[in-house]
């Protein structure tokens, strides 16, 4: 009996070829072309079409490929309750979009989804919060503990504080509680 189930995003992650086979393997098998991230982000956006129906909200969709992902952007009017309380909603859709990725391509995807802006607005807001413990590191020497944060919200940060000499980053604990600790670099 073959299971046809769709995996959890754990699978998912696990399935990905950087974490099995040999370095060619693994350099062959992570390059994805610009057409195969395309044909992932047109997936994802007549699944959010068909969720925008159900639901009976308008928006625009955009698909594009970005820095080697395949992205949706959905804006319109009315779309806060898709984002949901500190994106948990976006998060969660964002979620179920990758399994309608695997499900139809067989291939993992990392696609990133945003609604209204959202991810744009945070990314600057998760700027600011870096860059802002960097400078309490930077003048007292000790290292600054943020508030839990998504992986999408981690990776922004990480991004920032990556980019300015002097200081390094970690995350540490488990989700949902996972955050990240700003120190001075060793």
């Amino acid at each position: 009996m073959t299971d046809t189930s769709t995996p959890s995003a754990e699978e998912t992650a696990a399935a990905t070829p950087v974490e099995s086979g040999s370095e060619e393997t693994k350099k062959s098998e992570t390059v994805t072309s610009d057409s195969e991230l395309f044909a992932q982000s047109e997936v994802a956006a007549d699944y959010i079409e068909g969720l925008l129906d159900i639901l009976d909200y308008d928006g625009d969709i955009d698909e594009l490929v970005s820095a080697g992902r395949p992205m949706v952007e959905v804006v319109g009017g009315r779309l806060q309750p898709l984002v949901g309380q500190r994106g948990a909603t976006l998060e969660a859709l964002q979620e179920l979009t990758r399994l309608a990725i695997f499900r139809a391509t067989g291939s993992p995807s990392r696609l990133l989804l945003d609604i209204g802006g959202y991810r744009a607005t945070r990314r600057k807001e998760l700027t600011a919060v870096a860059r802002n413990a960097v400078e309490k590191v930077k003048e007292h020497g000790d290292a600054v503990r943020l508030e839990p944060m998504s992986a999408f919200e981690r990776k922004c940060v990480h991004d920032v504080v990556n980019a300015i000499s002097g200081v390094e980053s970690e995350s540490e604990g488990v989700e949902p509680n996972r955050r990240i600790v700003v120190r001075p670099a060793s």
